[in-house]
């Protein structure tokens, strides 16, 4: 500052009140920093080891009466192998001599290793670094009994010890989306509202942060975030698919077809109410949609003005049938439909004219197959039906499902079903009429088919 007065800056300067105009800016030296955090971390280890190397040794001495040190010495001299307390105590020293060593000080303790243990303690010594969090437990030291416990009692692994209710509206939720961290859910119903519940920002009157209407007065069908939870797909009564942003602003609009073009192959878009929808689970700018107008299209979120591909299911007779649900498999390789008269038709992804498996008699006809998921593995899929039914198939031998159960009333026409991580439970809702009681949620092992679980979600 001084070497600058009587320059313009200067004076600028002190006018303005700039009082460091012209000093240089600190310079860290990282190399130095770095060095220091190792040093002071080797120190802390060699610490804990000193401490630790004491209480073995007082142990010894009060078991043997005797330094096993010298113990060591006398053996590896006797017989070039150091064997029993002894060995310990060397592959002690040689891992505090290796983590010395670094440091440049002087040995603390003197060196009596035998041939061949110095190869050992690289891989068992002690590792260099802060010591452990009090409490802190080795993975391997731990006794697996709670995890197989578990293992045995897949009950134990339904997350439902805890629970809150958040208030959508008045009338009927119909969709739910989870982001894949699981801190957002987004809600839907037949209110056409879309509501926005962020978990961490919430505070005890569980208020959603934000509620729009995207499809003006359509009911809301189904609402999923994409893999990598940035877009959301909304899927509702009207014929254009929507993807909003994490904040509910709009991305795309699906174009609407020509309702006029008998041959819907040649329409952009789909001309009738939409069914269903989802995300392809391995590429993320494309998702899945299904349509009264008897189609199942691709579509890819950059290019809004044409779908990718269609998929056209056909009934026995090869008229059209209308799909009110679809889904990929978990590769994202096939594409699946279930459809109004009953049956479950699947395509290769890449080969839209003739369908790769299909069962004609999935479900009852005219009963609106409302869900299809695979499971984990990949080996089969599970299907709820309109007519009260469960059902798990082999699409290799698609006759007949591997399992169903029935008995499970379903009011609406996106009633879900889904497979637990590992593969091994599969759970399903249920509706009752007004006054009927509470729905529920029922859990079944998915090899038998044995009910697990069930629980009552709430008196509506």
């Amino acid at each position: 500052d001084a070497e600058m007065v009587g320059t313009p800056d200067s004076e600028l300067a002190a006018t303005m009140g700039f009082s460091g105009f012209g000093k240089k800016a600190r310079t860290f030296d990282l190399e130095a920093m770095f060095e220091q955090t190792r040093r002071t971390a080797v120190e802390r280890s060699r610490k804990v080891l000193e401490a630790r190397e004491k209480e073995r040794e007082d142990q010894a001495e009060n078991e043997f009466g005797v330094l096993p040190r010298d113990l060591s010495a006398s053996a590896s001299s006797a017989t070039g192998a150091a064997t029993g307390v002894g060995c310990t105590v060397n592959q002690r020293h040689e891992s505090e001599d290796s983590s010395d060593e670094e440091l440049t000080v002087p040995s603390m303790h003197s060196k009596s290793s035998a041939p061949g243990t110095a190869e050992d303690t690289d891989d068992d010594g002690e590792f260099i670094g802060p010591p452990l969090p009090p409490g802190f437990k080795n993975s391997d030291d731990d006794n697996d009994d709670d995890t197989e416990e578990e293992d045995n009692n897949p009950i134990k692994k339904i997350p439902d010890s805890h629970e809150i209710t958040l208030q959508h509206g008045t009338k009927t939720v119909s969709a739910l989306g989870l982001d894949p961290s699981g801190a957002r859910l987004i809600t839907g119903g037949y209110d056409c509202d879309v509501k926005f519940w962020d978990f961490a920002g919430m505070d005890a009157s569980l208020q959603a942060f934000r509620s729009l209407q995207p499809c003006e007065c359509h009911q809301i069908k189904s609402l999923q975030y994409s893999s990598t939870g940035d877009v959301i797909l909304v899927v509702s009564g009207n014929s254009q698919a929507k993807v909003l942003d994490r904040d509910g602003f709009p991305v795309m609009e699906c174009i609407k077809g020509d309702q006029y073009i008998v041959d819907m192959t040649n329409t952009k878009g789909h001309t009738a109410m939409l069914n269903s929808g989802c995300w392809h689970p391995k590429v993320k700018e494309e998702f899945l949609t299904c349509s009264n107008d008897g189609t199942v299209r691709t579509w890819d979120v950059n290019n809004e003005k044409k779908h990718k591909s269609v998929f056209k299911p056909r009934s026995v007779q090869g008229k059209r049938v209308v799909p009110t649900s679809c889904t990929y498999n978990r590769d994202g390789k096939l594409i699946a439909a279930g459809c109004q008269d009953g049956s479950i038709q699947i395509w290769d992804r890449n080969m839209s004219v003739h369908t790769k498996f299909h069962c004609r008699q999935a479900h009852a006809p005219g009963t609106d197959i409302s869900c299809l998921t695979f499971s984990y593995d990949g080996t089969v899929l599970a299907s709820r039906g309109g007519d009260d039914t469960l059902k798990i198939w082999d699409i290799r031998q698609f006759k007949q499902p591997l399992n169903s159960v029935e008995g499970l009333p379903s009011f609406f026409p996106m009633t879900d079903c889904c497979f637990s991580p590992d593969d091994k439970i599969l759970v399903t809702g249920t509706s009752v009429k007004k006054g009927g009681g509470s729905g529920k949620l029922f859990f079944f092992c998915r090899e038998t088919f044995q009910k697990l679980y069930e629980i009552e979600v709430t008196d509506a």
